[in-house]
């Protein structure tokens, strides 16, 4: 039964993809459980960087199936561009490529609304999304009214389903953002642009996973975004729309939690976010810079900068018991190496009193003061290392301090953005 789960452990950007693309050498599958085209997974070999938003992360590796799971919202113009631009570099997506027959479309109207409501001067709380329609196309799907990929089999029940949105979609726009829709003909054409592309790859994926799973073929589950931003069990309200965190690979590719092996907790060495919401650890000092230069961060979808902070131990705990995580894979330690001193967070105090669990009240998490642990740091280079004997000293001592705080294993290290910047303390499927 070798089915395991890659999850984020943060509020997404942990490096999933590298460590996606790193694992999938060694499975026969890689399938995409949640999300839309909001992800980016940046994945890095020699001089080439190509930033996957739909596509799982497996596909640069021949042979292995990629699978688009059912609870993955498509956007038809994004999942057709990133199709073709893997197709100019020579990745050739048939027979490799599965796109469920249960996904859910996003539609024009859906972005319409993302960007009404981020935009509409303080009438509703600002989230911080990508604007790209991520949220309302799941809510659509939670009120039973979404559009999805098996719709485009039958072009009759299709656009009775795109008539019937249309009406709704056209006054609420208009009523609360002034937007006019385009007609439902042009909504309806705009979709059959796409209609024959999507067709092509379409089947049903959870009778797939099942008999992909009884011939014990390794699968890979890929995540989007991170545990702080699933809708349940994230910062609420400042979470995406859809289960992020590890069960979401059930419901989304329709897979009983009774198959699932192992689950993986991808965290980086220091916290990063994007958008609005708390950020207990956030920096705005000259250690903030330093981390958000030197690691590059900026949103791999939007290009916004990201906001950094120290380690979350709180967080980091939470992500574990959520998830149930077997093992850890701790990323971008090389971004620490020119920092005198390192701190990391083991609590939130807020008005006298100490919390070491998360708490929901977004007052406290907003207002809390961290309760820090420091560490030297080591001021020397771990960039490229390969090898754990080889880190320097305080290095070693900072995995080990964050192993024992949190009570899991690293399996991996990385030690930078390239696939062969890393360092294996054991194998995917075994400690």
């Amino acid at each position: 039964m070798p089915v395991a789960v890659v999850v984020g452990m943060q509020w997404g950007d942990e490096g999933k993809g590298k460590i996606i693309d790193l694992f999938a050498e060694n499975v026969d599958v890689v399938a995409r459980y949640q999300g839309g085209h909001n992800a980016g997974h940046t994945i890095c070999f020699g001089e080439t960087e190509f930033v996957l938003h739909l596509i799982p992360s497996g596909i640069f590796h021949k042979g292995k199936l990629c699978v688009i799971g059912n609870g993955v919202v498509v956007d038809p113009i994004a999942l057709a561009d990133e199709m073709r631009q893997l197709e100019e570099v020579d990745i050739d997506l048939k027979g490799r490529l599965v796109i469920s027959d249960r996904a859910n479309i996003i539609m024009p109207y859906h972005g319409v609304s993302d960007q009404g409501r981020e935009n509409e001067n303080g009438k509703f709380q600002k989230i911080g999304t990508t604007g790209r329609g991520i949220g309302p196309s799941y809510a659509d799907k939670i009120a039973r009214s979404g559009i999805r990929t098996c719709d485009l089999r039958d072009e009759k029940y299709l656009r009775s389903r795109l008539e019937a949105n249309y009406e709704e979609k056209s006054r609420v726009l208009k009523s609360l953002y002034g937007r006019q829709l385009s007609g439902v003909d042009r909504l309806y054409d705009d979709l059959m642009v796409f209609r024959e592309t999507i067709l092509n790859y379409l089947a049903d994926t959870h009778l797939l996973m099942d008999d992909l799973i009884s011939q014990n073929k390794k699968i890979l589950c890929e995540g989007a975004q991170g545990t702080m931003l699933d809708v349940d069990h994230g910062t609420y309200p400042f979470v995406t729309s859809s289960n992020s965190s590890a069960g979401g690979a059930c419901t989304g590719l329709g897979i009983p939690p009774t198959k699932i092996d192992r689950i993986l907790g991808v965290i980086k060495a220091y916290t990063t976010r994007v958008g609005e919401g708390p950020f207990p650890t956030e920096l705005f000092d000259e250690d903030g810079e330093q981390l958000g230069k030197v690691g590059h961060e900026f949103g791999a979808t939007t290009g916004r900068p990201r906001r950094c902070g120290w380690f979350d131990g709180v967080v980091a705990r939470y992500a574990i018991k959520i998830n149930g995580i077997d093992a850890l894979i701790l990323t971008k330690i090389d971004v620490l190496d020119g920092l005198k001193t390192i701190k990391v967070c083991t609590g939130y105090k807020f008005e006298g009193q100490v919390y070491s669990d998360m708490p929901a009240d977004p007052k406290v998490l907003e207002n809390c003061e961290p309760v820090y642990t420091e560490y030297e740091g080591w001021m020397e280079k771990t960039a490229g290392i390969r090898d754990f004997d080889q880190l320097p000293e305080k290095a070693k001592n900072y995995v080990n301090h964050l192993s024992d705080l949190l009570e899991i294993p690293f399996l991996i290290i990385s030690t930078g953005p390239d696939r062969k910047d890393t360092i294996e303390l054991g194998s995917l499927f075994n400690p």
